[in-house]
């Protein structure tokens, strides 16, 4: 599993912010029963100074520590035994003044066994579908909120079968490819018109792929050309060439609108490197596209043409402009 660096930046914050306001809530929390018992605090702090003791008594040369530390131990249980008395007649949990962290596996460093630990994993998600939220309507658009009645049931004649029969398929084959993503999950080209559900059904696969925890990557072809050639030529503004690495490296591409864009022998390019690039290294990649797949050879080189076809799984959506049909029933 690839992290996209900017999204764990952005995890890695608010992980850190919300465990130092635990901390402070912990804090607060036994300063409160503090002030109700002052000798809880003189018993904390009388037991701090045991456990150093005893560590120095185990570890002194050319004495025997054997006495002092059964000694040692036994005034730790009496410190013990009168601070669970003095919580007792608080009507407080023998625990209340324990620093426990929220994650009992990586005890709130977000890392073990030198792996990203599950708590950090759902920040990571949460940040993700964030980023994602700003480009797609990750709210409305999902698999159970997708609708195959704007799609015609009348048979076609090209397809061999109904808009909506095809359309069905293509749902199923999107549904399925989200719900069993992983490694070596392969790629998809959706094509077709505009207005019939590419956008909503990528958005409804970045959702459940993001939500597991994979990196995802939405952009439009327009921007992420641009950002290639930024990086190129020099011009990078920000994290330009931090963008390019995200494109390359995350588990899943989603390219948005590709034929669009002003297509120049650098795009022709760029595109290659892209779909060459994420196949040699396994990389899953979404194209979504108003382009036919017999025009992606006229309008882009033959090489990345060639790539597409044969590695990517073809997903045709046809029909009606599903926009236009909400507009004439309003």
């Amino acid at each position: 599993m690839a992290y996209d660096g900017k999204v764990m930046r952005q995890a890695l914050q608010r992980f850190e912010e919300d465990r130092r306001a635990r901390e402070e809530r912990d804090r607060e929390r036994r300063e409160s029963v503090f002030r109700r018992s002052p000798r809880l605090r003189e018993i904390e702090m009388e037991l701090r100074s045991t456990m150093g003791r005893l560590v120095t008594a185990a570890f002194r040369r050319g004495v025997d520590p054997t006495e002092e530390i059964a000694g040692l131990r036994r005034e730790n249980l009496r410190l013990q035994w009168e601070r669970q008395s003095l919580l007792n007649e608080l009507g407080l949990p023998e625990d209340c003044l324990e620093e426990k962290p929220a994650c009992a596996l990586c005890g709130d460093t977000g890392y073990r066994e030198g792996r990203v630990c599950r708590c950090l994993r759902g920040y990571y998600a949460r940040e993700q579908q964030r980023e994602l939220s700003r480009m797609l309507d990750l709210g409305t658009q999902s698999f159970e909120t997708f609708s195959l009645d704007w799609y015609s049931e009348e048979h076609n004649p090209a397809l061999g079968i109904s808009a909506r029969e095809n359309m069905d398929w293509v749902y199923r084959s999107c549904k399925k490819y989200a719900e069993n993503f992983g490694p070596g999950s392969g790629s998809l080209l959706l094509t077709g018109k505009p207005g019939l559900g590419k956008t909503f059904l990528s958005a409804a696969i970045a959702r459940e792929v993001s939500g597991e925890g994979w990196s995802v990557v939405y952009d439009t072809a327009a921007h992420i050309f641009d950002r290639f050639e930024s990086r190129k030529f020099g011009r990078e503004e920000g994290d330009g060439g931090g963008d390019v690495e995200r494109v390359l490296n995350c588990d899943l591409l989603i390219l948005d609108d590709l034929g669009t864009e002003l297509t120049t022998a650098f795009v022709q390019s760029a595109l290659y490197q892209i779909v060459n690039t994420r196949l040699i290294e396994r990389r899953s990649t979404i194209l979504s596209t108003n382009l036919m797949p017999s025009e992606l050879a006229q309008r882009y080189s033959p090489q990345a043409a060639s790539r597409i076809e044969g590695e990517y799984q073809l997903l045709p959506f046809v029909g009606e402009d599903i926009r236009r049909l909400k507009r004439e029933r309003e």
